[in-house]
């Protein structure tokens, strides 16, 4: 069983000084969320830089956009931000300078939607690493993944040449990056597949790219599912420990969907999933942790059990200004759900945005 780390651990008000690039003011960051507020083409619309903008004024350490589609092809939802053109880095300067003003660190989440990829709007049938018969998608070739992960590198570029301190690879929840380490089904035989080598390949690669295209003191990190989506958790902590000891990102992003849940695979019952991690060799990356974390309280605690830094998701959505609410008050907790239209908006949600949250069970009244 892994065991907690027993060292003193820091106060979700403390700096994190990150290997490049600047400190985060504090230990707190804003998770990358789905927001459908972008224009058509994927540019900034005026609602996604209010809704960024007021979360840095709301006093979070490190500010995070939603997931940035790197191709055309890749777009999975609706009013999905884009960095896959040159036309989109005006509208992101913009929103870099905003947070830089504010006082808080800037990153672009990088995604491809793979398999998950919506033709509706792309035009373009769905990719992933195998062909995938529920949702029509078909299995990239090797030249194929070879411009993906050239896209990811070019999309790094961009979001350096608007001002952002970083960016985080979109590697989880079973979008294109995430889907190569299926162990259930990527079988693929040319080195991008089969074992654990070949599935985890992907990220070493597209880390790799991303590192030359950016200059020394760009900050790099990367969000991985620990399980699900054909991911075993001996694997997903296989795979973290090779990215801490690479010395290549600067920060690793679990998403855990609650940061006291257990492991699903049975071999790990009674522990709690966190665990498997925390206690890894980080060589100076940190580690985050997301997954419904709506107090103060609860972010300490996930700094107790030895993350270096919490998301927060939900609580971010509920409160502008959860970062500065959490550091003044230690018994600060977001409102109770659901809630009105009305407050949504007044947290800086658009109509897109909040017609997205009634989607969620129990989040919106009626």
């Amino acid at each position: 069983m892994p065991v907690v780390p027993d060292r003193s651990p820091p106060g979700p008000a403390e700096p994190l000084q990150l290997r490049r690039g600047p400190a985060w003011r504090n230990r707190l960051a804003l998770a990358p969320l789905t927001n459908m507020q972008s224009n058509a083409d994927g540019t900034l619309s005026q609602a996604e830089f209010r809704w960024l903008a007021m979360r840095a004024e709301g006093g979070f350490g490190l500010v995070m956009t939603c997931a940035s589609h790197v191709l055309p092809g890749g777009q999975a939802f609706p009013g999905q931000l884009g960095i896959w053109s040159d036309a989109h880095v005006e509208g992101l300067a913009r929103l870099a300078d905003a947070i830089r003003a504010a006082g808080a660190a800037s990153a672009v989440q990088l995604h491809h939607g793979g398999r998950r990829a919506d033709p509706k709007l792309t035009g373009e049938t769905p990719v992933s690493p195998f062909a995938c018969p529920e949702t029509g998608a078909r299995a990239l070739t090797q030249a194929e993944i070879a411009e993906v992960i050239a896209a990811f590198a070019a999309a790094a570029r961009r979001a350096e040449a608007a001002g952002f301190d970083g960016v985080e690879l979109h590697g989880a929840h079973g979008y294109l990056l995430g889907a190569f380490l299926d162990s259930e089904r990527n079988l693929r035989d040319d080195g991008w597949g089969g074992d654990f080598e070949g599935r985890a390949r992907i990220f070493g690669e597209v880390v790799a790219a991303v590192r030359a295209a950016t200059g020394p003191a760009f900050q790099l990190g990367l969000r991985l599912s620990p399980e699900r989506f054909g991911v075993r958790l001996a694997e997903a902590r296989a795979l973290a420990a090779q990215l801490f000891a690479s010395g290549l990102l600067d920060w690793l992003d679990l998403s855990l969907w609650d940061v006291t849940k257990a492991p699903e695979e049975e071999a790990y019952a009674g522990t709690r999933l966190i665990d498997h991690f925390t206690d890894l060799p980080r060589h100076g990356t940190a580690l985050g942790v997301a997954g419904k974390i709506l107090s103060a309280a609860r972010a300490a605690e996930c700094l107790a059990r030895g993350a270096d830094f919490v998301l927060i998701g939900r609580g971010a959505i509920l409160h502008h200004d959860f970062a500065a609410r959490a550091l003044a008050d230690p018994g600060f907790a977001a409102r109770p759900l659901p809630v009105s239209r009305a407050v949504l908006a007044e947290e800086g949600l658009s109509p897109p945005f909040i017609a997205y949250m009634e989607t969620w069970p129990g989040f919106v009244a009626a």
